[in-house]
């Protein structure tokens, strides 16, 4: 099942049900994708029964398929990015096995064709493409086992950042704030059985194609995460209940093999530089400069669609 939401001049748009092939959508039996997943045992039937789409979709039309939530914590789940990001940075940290994780703004996700403001270029404005999840309402103390159970949706993401500011912010020791602008979602929310057996312990196993000002910037796969989504929805938990509607993402998808298959983000590309050249020389994006992401299956499908976003001078 994919779901979509269409801009209807509300904050929270209207929740659609999208056909398989992506062209057409119907009107879902519930308003926001918020009320779907705070009901989702009552509803989720009644939108898996839908098979008549009516409409012709335009993904233009298409707000974030959750345009703003309660919560988005986001992760840093591979372990190549986590190393190239701390060579850029200067940061030494000790090896835990817990995974990384912070809290970031979630009063609004950009939807997939939006362009994305800011105020200058000198603040490094980057890219980073990531999976994400969205959970139902999960207990404190729920078991990373127990933990699976809650993913109703899984999406793909831009983690938008801002790397002149990363940097000094993290050595705070008290996290991100302004390096950490309003993500961006792809159009297309699906349940986890829509990924067939790419979605595998956890894990989205699919290439996330990176293109930037229409150029391949990237195409690494999700299937290396150190740690699966169930254990980062379970490590949420630990200590609070998380409400239905939590976003969690993967942090940027990095393999090992990146000089060959290449990068989610600018940083890292700077930090490959940095390791084989001594120095970066990859700029971060400037105004009027494109990001697309798409992540493709083996038969070139696409299941959450694309994002296609602009950065613009606000």
């Amino acid at each position: 099942m994919r779901l979509a939401t269409l801009r209807d001049g509300t904050k929270d748009g209207q929740l659609v049900a999208v056909s398989p092939d992506g062209g057409r959508y119907a009107i879902a039996p519930v308003r926001t994708l918020q009320e779907a997943l705070e009901r989702w045992t009552a509803v989720v039937d009644e939108l898996a029964a839908i098979s008549d789409f009516p409409e012709v979709l335009d993904t233009a039309q298409l707000a974030a398929p959750l345009p703003r939530a309660w919560q988005w914590l986001d992760g840093s789940a591979f372990q190549s990015h986590g190393d190239l990001m701390d060579a850029v940075l200067g940061v030494t940290k000790p090896k835990a096995d817990k995974p990384l994780m912070y809290q970031g703004t979630s009063d609004k996700f950009y939807g997939p064709h939006d362009e994305v403001k800011f105020l200058d270029e000198a603040l490094g404005i980057d890219f980073e493409g990531e999976f994400g999840v969205i959970v139902d309402a999960v207990p404190m103390g729920t078991s990373a086992v127990d933990a699976m159970g809650h993913i109703r949706l899984v999406v793909q993401i831009n983690d938008w950042s801002l790397r002149t500011l990363a940097g000094p912010e993290m050595k705070t020791g008290f996290g991100w704030v302004q390096a950490k602008p309003p993500c961006g979602m792809a159009p297309f929310a699906v349940t986890p059985d829509e990924l067939g057996d790419d979605w595998r312990n956890g894990r989205v196993c699919l290439n996330l194609n990176v293109d930037w000002n229409d150029q391949r910037f990237g195409a690494a796969n999700g299937e290396p995460m150190g740690h699966g989504f169930h254990e980062l929805v379970a490590h949420a938990a630990r200590t609070r209940d998380l409400v239905a509607g939590t976003v969690i993402g993967s942090g940027t998808v990095s393999n090992t093999n990146f000089r060959e298959i290449g990068s989610s983000c600018i940083a890292e590309r700077r930090g490959i530089e940095v390791i084989d050249e001594g120095a970066a020389r990859t700029e971060f994006m400037r105004f009027g400069d494109s990001v697309r992401m798409e992540a493709v299956d083996g038969t070139g499908r696409a299941p959450f669609g694309a994002i296609q976003q602009k950065v613009v001078k606000a």
